[in-house]
């Protein structure tokens, strides 16, 4: 069996002087031995800022990086032609693409239109405290650099049911756009706000028929332009969950496929409300475990205050295990962002060991823990910060023993609240494979733990250099398994470097 590894392949800052896509083709070989099997890629298409953009702020999803649109031919990440490539490359070392998909909105407008909108409360976005008025908003694409090319379909007021900028009276605020498809907002999965339909820029209406179809005809385009074989899917807490089921299954059924989706639904409390969408959308997706990163976070924050035994409870790896996607941090909760929630340092070879070595979730790894970078932004003073994020020097050990050795039955010894542990009896499919793995966030810690009765004999070592002694497994397949203080060690007795 081969245990499936994701990594992020970009971060918020991404200012690397080679593209990423070229970075990604010539690494490819890399993150094969490193045992990553899927690849998520940021947008690749056209934004407002054209060549400086992350890419949420889309503006053409036709634009891979071929038209000279909004300043620029390439986006911030290259070429079309070197996404492709990309792809093609990271396919031909047996690593799946997972294309990022922003559906909620778009940005940029080519446009004004006179639009009749009422004004809504932003706390309460059921709450009109207007009348129907009219203003110009920048709500029409036609997308002249494209000039029609693979999609003839012109975006105005009517594929759209909210936009935050009155352009004629300069005013800000949350307009719902009053078209042909209803007054009000759409029904979301988030109640949020009352209703969180509304997100940002224009927001897509897909009570639109003809929308729904365009997006349709999008992604068969992409699919057949670009060939990844799975998706993550952005914000799709705003979007209709309705919309998302049926251009999931036309995808499938259209190419005879099983897409891989991961959706995000950034949730940090409560796991019902995941449970509540995974019901609504049938089990079509994997989502991200937004709940136990946050567990991490506040783990790093409370040094042995935390109780590690808990750390999984009410997480959706918990509950609905073959559905999650755990990972450490990603691109919202870097520094500087939005959701910035970022695992200190000393707890992330810890929060690494959790999410790699043990038998639920899918792991995702986070780019500047593989490379490290460095970025300068504005904090809310409006004063510029430099951060420099380091990368974790054993995250490629870490990955490699969950390529080769995190195989078998596990046993769980999470029976202190300072110190935990796990073992995996290993299987005869995966040579050598089996493992221990402890760790405490208090001082040093020592397990009592059984491997498994195959490892009797066996002189297991700590893969990660921490501790220096030999632990021999005992006849019943049992032993002691030390760590040092806010530290993991990982014993094997398999491990090639």
């Amino acid at each position: 069996m081969i245990n499936q590894t994701l990594v992020q392949y970009f971060h918020w800052y991404y200012n690397e002087e080679e593209k990423l896509w070229n970075k990604a083709k010539n690494e490819a070989a890399h993150l094969e031995d490193l045992g990553v099997t899927m690849v998520w890629f940021p947008p690749a298409y056209k934004s407002t800022e054209g060549a400086n953009s992350v890419g949420y702020d889309c503006y053409d999803l036709y634009d891979l990086g071929e038209f000279d649109q909004k300043g620029t031919v390439e986006t911030k990440y290259g070429s079309r032609d070197e996404y492709i490539a990309a792809i093609k490359e990271l396919q031909a070392k047996h690593i799946t693409v997972m294309a990022d998909v922003v559906l909620n909105h778009k940005a940029g407008a080519d446009e004004l239109e006179k639009i009749p909108v009422r004004k809504v409360n932003p706390d309460n976005r059921e709450e009109f405290v207007s009348d129907v008025f009219e203003i110009e908003a920048w709500t029409k694409f036609t997308f002249p650099g494209r000039a029609g090319k693979y999609s003839e379909f012109i975006w105005d007021f009517h594929a759209f049911s909210g936009i935050d900028w009155a352009a004629d009276i300069q005013e800000e605020g949350i307009f719902s756009i009053q078209n042909t498809y209803g007054e009000g907002w759409e029904q979301v999965p988030s109640g949020e706000f009352g209703n969180y339909d509304y997100l940002m820029f224009n927001d897509v209406d897909f009570r639109n028929p003809a929308v729904r179809e365009e997006l349709k005809r999008w992604g068969e385009w992409y699919y057949k332009t670009c060939g990844m074989k799975g998706f993550r899917l952005d914000a799709v807490k705003h979007v209709s969950a309705d919309f998302l089921n049926e251009w999931i299954d036309h995808m499938n059924a259209t190419f005879n496929e099983q897409f891989f989706i991961v959706a995000e639904n950034w949730v940090t409390a409560q796991v019902e409300e995941l449970h509540a969408y995974i019901e609504e959308t049938g089990g079509r997706m994997q989502l991200f475990d937004s709940i136990l990163h946050t567990n991490f976070y506040q783990a790093s924050l409370s040094d042995e205050s935390y109780d590690l035994s808990k750390i999984f409870e009410g997480t959706l790896t918990q509950t609905h295990p073959f559905l999650s996607i755990t990972f450490v941090d990603n691109h919202d909760s870097q520094p500087l962002q939005a959701l910035q929630s970022y695992v200190e340092y000393w707890f992330r070879p810890l929060a690494y060991a959790m999410i790699l070595l043990r038998e639920h979730g899918i792991p995702c790894l986070f780019y500047p823990d593989l490379y490290g970078c460095k970025y300068i932004d504005k904090n809310e003073a409006g004063e510029d910060v430099e951060v420099e994020l380091v990368g974790l020097p054993n995250l490629h050990t870490i990955s490699r023993v969950r390529k080769f050795l995190a195989h078998g039955l596990q046993r769980d010894y999470f029976d202190h609240p300072n110190c935990i542990g796990w073992t995996r009896e290993g299987d005869d499919e995966n040579q050598n494979s089996g493992l221990a793995v402890v760790m405490s966030n208090g001082d040093d810690g020592i397990k009592r733990m059984e491997v498994g009765i195959r490892h009797a004999g066996k002189p297991f070592t700590d893969v990660l250099g921490h501790r220096s002694e030999q632990i021999i497994i005992d006849e019943h397949g049992w032993a002691e398994f030390p760590c040092n203080a806010r530290g993991v060690s990982i014993w094997t007795s398999g491990y090639n470097q």
